[in-house]
C-alpha cells in the first residue's frame, strides 16, 4: 500500500493489436441465442473479422482512499493515501473487453479542460479501446470517491459530471451500433440514452447486454424489452424486483420475474459465490462457481470485468458454461489487484488461469 499523500496516476501498458485474429472464434448469427454454443466446423466458420463490441457508458476518475474501516457518524479517520485511478463502469467494461482480445469501441463523454481527461483517455487507448466516437463536452469528467476497506470491500460515491451531461448520438454512432456484434450498457448515464441505444440495436437485430450497476431506480419497461442479457448482482436484483435474494432459490425466483418482464436472459453475479445464468426460453439455469482468488485486494471493477468478458466469450461463440468460466477467471485475477481499470487482466493471463483449473 502506498503511503504517499500525492495522487498516483495509473496508465496501462499497451497490448498487442486489438484486431488480431481470434483463433476458433466467430460471431453468432443475428437473432440467435446468446447462451448456447455457435461453434461450427472449419468449413462453415466465417473468415471475416469479428463485428465489434460497442460499449456505451460512463468514464470516471476514481479517487481511491484506502481505509481500515468506514467512519462512524461524526468520526474522522485518516487515509494512508489518495490515488487517482481510471474507472467508470462503461470505461471499465470497454477496457476489460479490449484487454481480453476483442475489438471494442467506447462511446462516452469526457469533460473539456478537465486534467483527468488525458489520464482517462490514455488508459483506454492503452488497453486497446477505440475512442474515435467518444465526445468532449463542457464541464468536468465524472468522478467517483472510493473508500477502499481492508479486505477489498469498497463504498463508492459518484459525481456524474460529463456522464450526465446532454447526449446526442451522431449518425456515425448510430451506424456503428447497427454494425456491432453486440452493445454493452450500464446505468451511470441517463436512462434515456440507454433506451435510445437499445431500441436502435434491437431494431437491426444487434444483441443488447445491460449491466445493472449504477442508479438504483427501476429499469424502464421499454429498455427491459430490448435486453438480450441483463446482469445484476444479488443486491441490484433485489432492488429491481423488490424480492429477497438471501438464498439461491430466492435469487432464481427474482431472476425469473425479470424474465417474465421481457428480458431474454438474466446473469446474476454472486461475488465470491460465483454466478447464476437463467438463459430463458425454457432452458435450465446454469450455476458457475467462482474461481477463488489467493488474496482479495480490491473488488472495485470486478463486476464490470465479469460482465464484459462474458460478453466477449459469447461473441466468440463459446457455450454458456465456458463463457461463465472465462468471465470467472478474469474476475478472479481482477480482485487480486488495486484499482478498477488497472486491475483488468490480459487475454493471456485469463487463459493461463483457466489452464490451471
Amino acid at each position: 500500500m502506498r503511503t504517499s499523500n500525492r495522487p498516483q496516476l495509473y496508465f496501462l501498458t499497451p497490448l498487442p493489436h486489438r484486431l488480431r485474429k481470434l483463433a476458433a472464434a466467430h460471431l453468432p448469427p443475428r437473432g440467435a441465442s446468446l447462451t448456447t454454443s455457435h461453434a461450427g466446423t472449419a468449413a462453415n466458420m466465417s473468415t471475416a473479422p469479428p463485428k465489434p463490441l460497442v460499449v456505451i457508458g460512463s468514464v470516471n476518475a476514481d479517487l481511491v482512499l484506502p481505509i481500515d474501516r468506514l467512519p462512524k457518524p461524526g468520526e474522522t479517520l485518516a487515509a494512508a493515501s489518495i490515488e487517482t485511478v481510471p474507472g467508470g463502469k462503461g470505461a471499465n467494461q470497454a477496457a476489460a473487453a479490449a484487454r481480453a482480445g476483442y475489438p471494442t469501441f467506447f462511446i462516452g463523454q469526457f469533460g473539456k479542460d478537465d486534467p483527468n481527461a488525458a489520464l482517462l483517455r490514455g488508459a483506454l487507448l492503452g488497453s486497446g479501446v477505440d475512442l474515435s466516437h467518444a465526445q468532449d463536452v463542457d464541464g468536468p469528467c465524472g468522478t467517483a470517491l472510493i473508500l477502499l476497506q481492508s479486505g477489498g470491500e469498497n463504498s463508492i460515491i459518484i459525481v456524474g459530471g460529463a456522464n450526465q451531461a446532454t447526449w446526442n448520438l451522431s449518425d456515425n454512432v448510430k451506424q456503428l451500433i447497427s454494425t456491432a456484434g453486440a452493445v454493452l450498457l450500464q446505468r451511470e448515464i441517463p436512462e434515456s440514452v440507454n433506451i435510445e441505444v437499445a431500441q436502435l440495436a434491437k431494431a437491426v437485430g444487434v444483441p443488447v447486454f445491460l449491466d445493472a450497476g449504477g442508479v438504483e431506480g427501476p429499469i424502464a419497461p421499454e429498455l427491459l424489452s430490448c435486453l438480450s442479457v441483463l446482469s445484476p448482482n444479488e443486491t441490484e436484483l433485489s432492488r429491481l424486483t423488490g424480492l429477497p435474494t438471501d438464498r439461491e432459490e430466492q435469487v432464481r425466483a427474482a431472476a425469473e420475474q425479470l424474465l417474465a418482464e421481457g428480458v431474454k436472459a438474466v446473469l446474476v453475479k454472486l461475488g465470491s459465490e460465483g454466478s447464476l445464468l437463467l438463459p430463458g426460453q425454457g432452458q435450465p439455469a446454469i450455476r458457475q462457481q467462482a474461481i477463488k482468488a489467493q488474496e482479495v485486494v480490491d473488488t472495485t471493477g470486478a463486476g464490470d470485468c465479469f460482465t464484459a468478458t462474458y460478453a466477449v466469450a459469447v461473441l466468440e461463440g463459446q457455450a454458456a458454461p465456458q463463457a461463465l468460466q472465462f468471465a470467472a477467471a478474469a474476475a478472479s485475477i481482477c480482485v487480486q489487484r488495486k484499482g478498477a481499470m488497472p486491475s483488468l487482466p490480459s487475454r493471456a493471463e485469463v487463459e493461463a488461469l483457466l489452464a490451471q483449473q
